[in-house]
């Protein structure tokens, strides 16, 4: 066998053990019953926060606990318990996606990545006004 044959297939064995690295860091986003089935399992789950029940979050007392109730979009909610400082203008995020696992009774985020509103919805009282010649 020549060497540059050798060579050929070490590239391509080594490509292979990359693809396949990477396959274990590709995800899916789950909702919260689905996720709840798969307890201690990594997961990414897509919610917004449920403002009928209180946040809690003391940055005097503990700033790294931050504790909410999270809600799909199916209308599932759970529990969420974050330990590090509370990301700035969590409230007014649209969406939230929250990186971790469910332990018991609640979901342990590991990361929490904030979905901004859009930009470029309409506001109501936006309106273009033509100029005339």
């Amino acid at each position: 066998m020549k060497k540059t044959s050798i060579v050929l297939l070490v590239l391509i064995a080594a490509a292979i053990v990359v693809l396949i690295s990477y396959t274990g860091d590709l995800t899916t986003y789950e909702t919260i019953a689905s996720a709840k089935e798969k307890p201690g399992k990594f997961v990414n789950l897509i919610a917004k926060i449920n403002n009928d029940y209180p946040m809690e979050y003391d940055a005097v007392k503990n700033p790294n606990y931050l504790s909410f109730v999270a809600v799909d979009s199916l209308g599932n909610s759970i529990k969420v318990v974050y330990h590090n400082n509370k990301p700035t203008d969590m409230e007014k995020s649209e969406r939230l996606v929250l990186k971790g696992k469910v332990q018991d009774d609640h979901f342990e985020c590991k990361d929490i990545l904030m979905k901004c509103p859009s930009k470029y919805k309409d506001a109501p009282n936006n309106q273009t006004v033509s100029k005339t010649l």
